[in-house]
């Protein structure tokens, strides 16, 4: 992980300047927050996800904690979910305790949404994740939120149905496109692949992963590029497979995108680490045809960050020193790791940020489905091929709306498009310099 560990600090360093990070974060986040269980009570924590295995979890913790208690509920992924907490801090009703995808971290920051971690938990992070995960929730000093995993990207082929189609498994985008010819030929009604229009940030790891870097930073001002040469490469493919008729493009984890997975109408999907998870759940009568593979390439072994969650203390909670304590027991200790791994009705399978606890969850995932293979020491090895020098942007989550919704409309190319123009016109909207 060392390979990303420069590049991830410089650019955070220098979002910090751009963004007004500190002046708007100190003037609006606060950290001065302090719990409250004077009355011999349990200190009662609210805790909002969309993270598979959430339950389990917090079930062990409340099991084993008596002077903290945590209630758990489910919210949306996705810009849904994080409109939802957006709106719920403005309310003055916002959870203790959420997740928070790297992407979002700035963007939540800077509106002043999240508290102030770096008292509470900042050390934990300086001493127990590597520094390349360390700069995506730490800026100007101050730590924003705990990391919980990394997410490269991984492929995931059933390998009955690549041997009865005789196919490899594709180690370029070329060799991708030759083998979803021949599915298509031998039979009109399967398709290599989907490529959903509704996931932006799988757009956004694809781009990444071709050398694309959607935000940058000139000084103190952004330089937005979502519609660069990298990224307009990676929407002209996909646009190409989806008009060629090569590849279905399903709404994102939609009935109806799961169904031609089990019926065995899609082969193969785009994934991460934490996709095994939910499919020993949405496909247990498929257990032992399914293998993971590194993400085909454009010539390179290379991957983007599919994903990857942290937790954060939202503004408005009274409870922060409460709230750190449940983050670090989440993140770094084995009991947690281990009780989010065991949750048979949501099991997970994300590949935690702290090394320490890799092979604490390798232990626990029971790799039966797919046939014994071990899914956290390749998706450990792809860490290490993530391309260095992205950057997240300030209104990352209008950015993925435009995209997401001019994408359904028109395609992938306008998607980015749209994307562009949002991340300009909101970089200057909310006072911030764009680049010229």
């Amino acid at each position: 992980m060392t390979r990303t560990s420069r590049s991830f600090r410089t650019a955070s360093l220098a979002a910090v300047a751009a963004l007004g990070l500190l002046a708007t974060a100190t003037a609006c986040g606060g950290d001065d927050s302090s719990d409250a269980a004077s009355d011999g009570k349990p200190v009662t924590l609210t805790y909002w996800t969309w993270t598979l295995g959430a339950k389990s979890t917090v079930d062990e913790f409340n099991r084993t904690h008596k002077d903290i208690k945590v209630k758990f509920t489910e919210i949306p992924g996705g810009t849904e979910g994080y409109s939802k907490l957006a709106n719920a801090v403005k309310a003055d009703n916002a959870p203790d305790v959420a997740t928070i995808e790297y992407q979002m971290v700035p963007e939540f920051a800077s509106q002043g949404n999240l508290i102030d971690l770096t008292k509470y938990a900042g050390e934990t992070v300086k001493s127990k994740f590597p520094e390349s995960v360390q700069s995506l929730v730490t800026f100007g000093g101050k730590t924003w939120t705990v990391p919980y995993d990394v997410a490269p990207q991984l492929y995931y082929y059933r390998t009955d149905l690549f041997k009865k189609y005789g196919i490899e498994v594709p180690k370029t985008w070329d060799e991708f496109k030759t083998a979803a010819e021949r599915v298509k030929k031998q039979d009109k009604n399967v398709r290599l692949a989907s490529m959903p229009k509704s996931d932006p940030a799988l757009l956004a790891a694809l781009s990444w992963q071709a050398g694309g870097k959607w935000f940058a930073t000139e000084g103190d001002a952004w330089k937005p590029g979502v519609n660069d040469a990298a990224t307009k490469k990676v929407a002209a493919y996909w646009d190409g497979l989806v008009d060629d008729g090569l590849v279905q493009s399903f709404a994102g984890w939609s009935p109806e995108e799961a169904k031609a997975r089990t019926d065995g109408k899609t082969l193969s999907f785009l994934g991460a680490s934490w996709s095994a998870g939910g499919m020993k759940t949405s496909m247990p009568d498929l257990a032992g045809k399914w293998a993971a593979a590194p993400i085909p390439n454009w010539g390179t072994a290379a991957s983007g960050n599919y994903g990857g969650t942290s937790y954060g203390v939202l503004k408005g909670s009274d409870q922060a020193e409460a709230a750190a304590e449940f983050i670090t027991w989440l993140t770094t200790n084995k009991a947690g790791v281990e009780a989010r791994l065991a949750d048979l009705e949501s099991p997970s399978s994300a590949l935690p940020a702290n090394p320490e606890m890799r092979e604490v969850a390798a232990d626990r995932f029971d790799t039966a489905y797919l046939k014994g293979q071990d899914l956290y020491a390749l998706a450990s090895e792809q860490v290490d091929t993530i391309v260095p020098g992205w950057t997240w942007g300030p209104n990352q989550m209008d950015v993925y709306t435009a995209v997401q919704d001019t994408t359904a409309k028109s395609g992938f190319t306008a998607g980015v498009e749209a994307g562009q123009q949002k991340a300009e016109s909101g970089i200057q909207d909310r006072g911030l310099k764009l680049a010229k």
